[in-house]
């Protein structure tokens, strides 16, 4: 009887990897197909005659160099300094007891129940008179400070005893020291998951690019995208490439960092 429970179990998960799994199978093959493939009826899943010309003409034609090393500035400056911010706000809030810190964090708290939709206007409003409006900080700036993040640290932080602190402190150790040369170094599973979090985040955006940037020599790659959509027509064999470029960053940053949490879970596992 349980092995029948298990079986059926293990059909329904594999039912629905398939399903979220299709589609992407499904646009990555497609991109290497050709126009008239793409569209011939009825529809084949695998491509008769497979090219990478797509590719090909998709990085030579829309200054793709351009677009992606935006995009990695703005990604990799944001989720560096979003870890930071959050890693020291985070041990704030857990190591240092005073009353008025527990109000911050509820208020901090309440900006999660707020939609981002909320707060676009102000935030633009703020970037516009400090002179950023059309500049890549611009998109980075206001990005960095994310309650997630905060929260994320402050819970891990939490766990930690304060008698490691106190020997720290004893020793001569400023503040400083102990936040980098100690918390810092212990919470690897955790700033593994922010990097994944906070990389797609800012990989993934496109709202507030779309707001804070008017320069096309600026703009990002989910922008960049936007120009293979015409108004009349779309460049179906360019999209489906320049889409499945797109997805490759993130891709690699999930699987670096996702070792990253395992080994770190299987050392805690081995040292308990």
């Amino acid at each position: 009887m349980k092995f029948f429970k298990k079986l059926f179990i293990n059909i329904i998960i594999y039912l629905f990897v398939l399903l979220w799994v299709f589609p992407v199978l499904w646009v990555v093959i497609s991109s290497f197909k050709n126009g008239n493939e793409l569209f011939r009826y009825p529809l084949t899943f695998f491509p008769s005659q497979p090219t990478v010309q797509n590719y090909i003409d998709v990085w030579n034609q829309f200054d793709f160099m351009t677009y992606m090393s935006n995009s990695a500035f703005i990604t990799i400056v944001a989720t560096v300094l979003t870890i930071l911010i959050s890693a020291m706000c985070g041990f704030a809030l857990a190591k240092y007891h005073y009353r008025w810190l527990t109000i911050v964090f509820i208020m901090l708290l309440c900006t999660t129940m707020l939609p981002s939709e909320v707060i676009m206007k102000p935030s633009f409003t703020i970037l516009y008179h400090l002179g950023l409006y059309d500049s890549l900080w611009g998109c980075i700036i206001p990005c960095i400070g994310t309650m997630t993040g905060v929260f994320l640290m402050r819970q891990f932080f939490i766990t930690v005893p304060d008698e490691m602190l106190d020997a720290a402190r004893i020793d001569g150790a400023s503040e400083g020291k102990i936040f980098t040369l100690i918390m810092l170094p212990i919470c690897k599973s955790q700033i593994s998951i922010l990097t994944i979090f906070s990389f797609k985040w800012r990989w993934n955006d496109y709202i507030w690019p779309l707001l804070a940037l008017r320069s096309k020599n600026k703009y990002t790659l989910q922008l960049a995208l936007r120009v293979l959509s015409g108004a009349e027509a779309v460049n179906w064999t360019a999209l489906l490439s320049a889409s499945v470029i797109t997805v490759i960053p993130v891709l690699v940053i999930f699987i670096v960092f996702n070792r990253q949490i395992m080994n770190a879970g299987l050392s805690a596992g081995v040292k308990g």
